[in-house]
């Protein structure tokens, strides 16, 4: 078992690494938490995934936009709340292959990105 394996987790779309305590069960692990584990994927989140590519299909080709663009549009007036799980929704559709995530107009690693991100279609 190699030790630079990585997979997805299911639920936030961050990479989990391997680690030596999954070395029995290594393809058994889905979630890089116990938090993960518990939240797991709704279906607000799936809404959110497909408010994502809704709103990327209504723009020009390689257009962007902001989680909060995707948020305001799920959650109305308390669209604060929906902003990491649309964050998360980003990155597992990141992970799917479907958009990329950008800051500064660069194509960067969605689990390490901090602070303000754009989201893009693939190939756009």
């Amino acid at each position: 078992m190699s030790t630079q394996e990585s997979k997805v987790c299911a639920s936030c779309g961050r990479t989990i690494t391997w680690r030596k305590k999954w070395e029995r069960n290594w393809d058994e692990v889905r979630y890089c938490s116990q938090r993960c584990r518990r939240a797991k994927v709704n279906d607000t989140d799936r809404r959110l995934e497909q408010s994502i590519l809704s709103l990327l299909d209504d723009r020009a080709g390689g257009a962007t936009i902001c989680p909060s663009e995707v948020a305001r549009a799920l959650g109305g007036e308390d669209w604060r709340d929906l902003m990491e799980p649309a964050r998360a929704a980003a990155r597992r559709l990141t992970a799917a292959g479907r958009v990329e995530i950008t800051q500064g107009g660069k194509v960067v690693d969605p689990s390490t990105a901090r602070g303000p991100i754009r989201i893009r279609l693939i190939g756009s």
